[in-house]
């Protein structure tokens, strides 16, 4: 049984554009139509999330609360019983429940008052680690690239990091699944803080904070593309000989300013090998390429490791940043019952060996119910979805974000 989801009024939309007329103004109906979907949109958003509301964030059971910290939920529960750090919610049955507020002031009760020296309750970054920098990328849309960078960046927050997410795709999905709607709220994107004019500004008028405590995005909008346009004609202008300062370094001269002020920085690519990825490239610590293991998007995986190869040099004799701590293929959408699929993770695993992250990304109906809200699975009731499948989609993302956060630890030489 899948999510029940409110139809919010759309299946009463009047379509006024007839498509058996001449297509004459091309550029005028595409004005039109977008203007028209743009204001259905804001109707929706106006009547369901109102301009002063906030997206909050669900509480989470003691079960969850305790697999994040990383301790057993015996033990949490004796902490909440005995008044110890901040006290749960506790319903008329007895069951307790944190937010994610006080599940990060838990962490930081442990970090002072834990049990055990042996655990790093809080593990921002330490003198001499660098900030981790992770570029999602795909030269194919439907991979799930945004589907995993949101959820990584998340898992990551709750698991008590700081974080960045950034949306350097205009389409800005990561943004509306995070609440906002660029075309609405008229946000500043990336854009604002790489351009090459005198309007430049600085990244910290850009960054907005999130409903998860320790994970603020950067959104995106439609400015974004304005970059693909400046780049060429300024490097022409200039010439290659400058390449490196106006354009390799571009993205880390931003992030300067906010480095002491997280451990990771997510990258939300935009799928295709333009400016806006080669920039995150130029500046990332590490790469996850997301694959859908059919044989049409392996293939199109292949032309972009070609292209993307063919382009690297360049961007190292720049002055990007080429010293990745890892690259990894984390293979996304996974049907463990279709053979091809099957066998077609089995070639890549033969082929890239360890380069291919142990887990798979399963396809789950709960990640694509919880989309349709604007939501991730983080944010899903357990209740509003069939149990087993949205276990079993948790348990898929815990695997796959467990393991890159174990790839983030062992690049700044933890155990």
């Amino acid at each position: 049984m899948r999510m029940k989801i409110r139809t919010y009024g759309f299946q009463r939309m009047n379509i006024a554009f007839d498509a058996d007329k001449p297509l004459a103004d091309f550029d005028q109906l595409i004005l039109k139509q977008g203007a028209a979907l743009s204001g259905r949109l804001e109707k929706h958003r106006l009547e369901n999330f109102p301009p002063d509301a906030v997206k909050t964030l669900r509480s989470f059971q003691i079960a969850e609360v305790a697999q994040y910290l990383g301790i057993s939920p015996g033990y949490l529960k004796n902490l909440s019983l005995n008044g110890k750090g901040p006290q749960p919610a506790v319903t008329a049955t007895g069951r307790r429940s944190y937010s994610a507020a006080q599940m990060l002031e838990m962490r930081h009760y442990l970090d002072k008052n834990g049990r055990s020296d042996s655990k790093m309750y809080v593990p921002h970054r330490k003198e001499g680690e660098h900030l981790q920098i992770i570029a999602v990328v795909n030269f194919k849309g439907g991979s799930g690239k945004t589907t995993t960078t949101a959820h990584l960046a998340q898992h990551l927050a709750l698991t008590g990091h700081r974080v960045l997410a950034i949306d350097l795709d205009p389409q800005a999905s990561l943004t509306a699944l995070h609440g906002i709607q660029p075309e609405l709220d008229d946000l500043p994107s990336l854009y604002e803080a790489l351009r090459y004019d005198e309007g430049k500004k600085s990244i910290t008028e850009l960054i907005r904070s999130t409903n998860f405590p320790g994970l603020d995005i950067i959104p995106a909008s439609l400015d974004l593309q304005e970059f693909e346009y400046d780049t060429p004609l300024v490097l022409a202008e200039k010439g290659t000989r400058d390449m490196g300062r106006l354009f390799f370094t571009r993205l880390d001269a931003a992030l300067s300013a906010v480095e002491s002020q997280y451990d990771v920085v997510v990258l939300d690519c935009p799928p295709q090998l333009g400016y806006l990825t080669l920039t995150a490239l130029s500046s990332a610590t590490s790469v996850l390429v997301t694959v859908h293991p059919q044989m049409l998007d392996v293939m199109s995986m292949c032309q972009f490791l070609l292209m993307l190869g063919q382009i690297l040099d360049p961007i190292k004799r720049g002055g990007g940043n080429m010293n990745l701590d890892w690259m990894r293929y984390l293979v996304t959408r996974y049907e463990p019952g279709d053979v091809p699929q099957s066998q077609m993770v089995h070639f890549m695993r033969s082929l890239f060996g360890g380069f291919v992250l142990k887990n798979e990304m399963v396809k789950s109906t709960a990640i694509s119910d919880a989309g349709i809200t604007k939501q991730s699975l983080y944010e899903v009731e357990r209740s509003q979805l069939t149990r087993s499948t949205y276990d079993r989609a948790v348990e898929s993302l815990q695997a796959v974000n467990g393991e890159i956060v174990s790839l983030v630890h062992k690049a700044w030489g933890r155990a």
